[in-house]
């Protein structure tokens, strides 16, 4: 690569929350592309585990769990007016830190939603409660509460939810643009989902196939995954989530919805991690995935979503959700998974350095029910590209840590916008600062729908007037 691009100077602190995968991606290219001292950045992680990435780097390690007892005065010496708060951990509240945060005068950014131990899993909470509608609602409430003028506090930026967002409104322009439907780019809310109206999308996948494939096979008891094994584990076990089109016909019988907020969204009454649908990317055609619960379901269907007059009901609005096959080792644990009855492996192996050479994650947003039937825009990274574009990375992480950065640079650049979500920032700006990590970024067209080469071999209960219907999606 060329030299480096310095983005900003950063004199003020940098407190890191975890430091996974995710973590220690994310510090070189911090280092890389601002300018900033490696002794304004303070690491606190729950176990010893990354302490040689750090001390490669010269950056102050401490091990340390932030709990609800101890994360003030952990946190207190040493966040102050214009530090940044980087929450890369899992089982700390997110809203908690970034309330914390805007008390203090600091900047802040996440890559999802977390809630302390045992807020995704624990079954005697009702099922409602533990999704992520119910920790989006809270955070929105909480951010309200920081008032105008509140310190930026980016919440779920990373590649899903984050970087995809801004993948769906670059598709909206190439949708406009090759159906002759093309416009002034969209300056707001309103604006994007007049267009994914007009343009009559009726159904956004992020559609992702992970092929990447470590050098020592699964075992047996054991979780093996390519980025955060207790991240997967969590919200695999939380309920299915999907922001609920307006066109959908009929709820799922185990859909629920909401009682309270806005309702762009169901849950069924089933873990994500056994819940599965039909996608399409191009490189990897028709595939089965999960239907995996991730906050962009929920507020991409928010911000598309066209209101009546009084804000009252939906006019319109696009299906909205994942659906991830992830690499062939995190299948076969999370069948394994769920023959245990959703109890965790003894043994967890996150392979980051240990990937086969070859593999690819081609992660990106399908837009599917407009004049040119689908389209997909996104990322086909190599683990080979990303290992060399930036150390200690995998294909699936660097897709994570380059929005993190990105998500960094824009709150340092925007410092005063209180809480926003991925959909709220700069698009163009995102991805000027990512593209250069992601390989080929590509859009590709294709004839591909639910229906295809379906009862072939026994009778289906199919809506054919209506390909994009939810049930044709679902694998029952």
């Amino acid at each position: 690569m060329a030299e480096p691009k310095k983005y900003l100077a950063f004199s003020r602190r940098l407190v890191m929350v975890g430091f996974g995968s995710i973590g220690q991606g994310v510090l070189p290219l911090i280092l890389r592309h601002l300018e900033i001292a490696p002794d304004r950045i303070e690491i606190l992680s729950p176990d010893e585990s990354g302490r040689p990435v750090a001390e490669e780097y010269g950056v102050l390690f401490r091990a340390v769990a932030l709990t609800p007892d101890n994360y003030r005065a952990e946190l207190e010496p040493r966040l102050g007016p214009g530090d940044f708060l980087l929450n890369l951990s899992v089982d700390v509240s997110s809203i908690v830190l970034f309330s914390f945060a805007a008390e203090r005068g600091a900047l802040y950014l996440d890559t999802c939603i977390e809630p302390w131990p045992g807020g995704y899993t624990d079954a005697s909470v009702p099922a409602a409660q533990r999704t992520n509608y119910a920790l989006r609602e809270q955070a929105l409430a909480a951010g309200r509460a920081l008032g105008p003028g509140a310190p930026t506090a980016v919440l779920t930026h990373g590649a899903n939810p984050g970087m995809v967002s801004h993948f769906v409104k670059q598709a909206l322009l190439d949708i406009a643009r090759d159906t002759g439907a093309e416009a002034a780019p969209p300056v707001d809310r309103a604006g994007w989902a007049a267009l994914s109206r007009r343009l009559g999308v009726k159904v956004i996948h992020v559609a992702e196939r992970d092929t990447q494939v470590p050098t020592t096979p699964k075992r047996p008891g054991e979780f093996v995954n390519t980025w955060s094994v207790e991240g997967f584990f969590s919200e695999g076990c939380q309920p299915a989530e999907l922001g609920w089109g307006s066109h959908e016909k009929a709820l799922p019988p185990d859909g629920r919805r909401h009682e309270s907020g806005s309702d762009a969204a169901i849950y069924l009454l089933r873990p994500g991690a056994s819940t599965r649908v039909r996608t399409w990317t191009p490189l990897a055609g028709p595939i089965d995935a999960f239907l995996i619960t991730h906050n962009e379901s929920i507020s991409l269907a928010d911000y598309l979503t066209v209101r009546e007059p009084g804000g009252s009901g939906a006019l319109y609005r696009p299906t909205v959700h994942y659906a991830y096959h992830p690499c062939d080792a995190a299948v076969l644990s999370v069948h394994e998974l769920s023959g245990r009855q959703w109890q965790m492996q003894e043994s967890k192996r996150l392979i980051v350095e240990e990937v086969q050479p070859g593999g690819i994650d081609e992660l990106g947003v399908l837009l599917c029910g407009h004049a040119r039937n689908a389209y997909w825009y996104g990322s086909r990274l190599s683990v080979d590209e990303a290992r060399a574009l930036a150390p200690h990375n995998n294909a699936t992480s660097l897709q994570v840590t380059i929005p993190v950065l990105a998500g960094l640079i824009w709150a340092c650049e925007n410092p005063a916008r209180g809480l926003v979500e991925p959909e709220e920032l700069d698009h163009e700006r995102i991805l000027e600062i990512c593209r250069p990590y992601l390989g080929p970024v590509v859009g590709v067209y294709g004839d591909w729908t639910p229906l295809d080469r379906r009862e072939t071999l026994f009778a289906e209960d199919l809506d054919r007037e209506d390909p994009w219907q939810f049930k044709n999606v679902r694998i029952v």
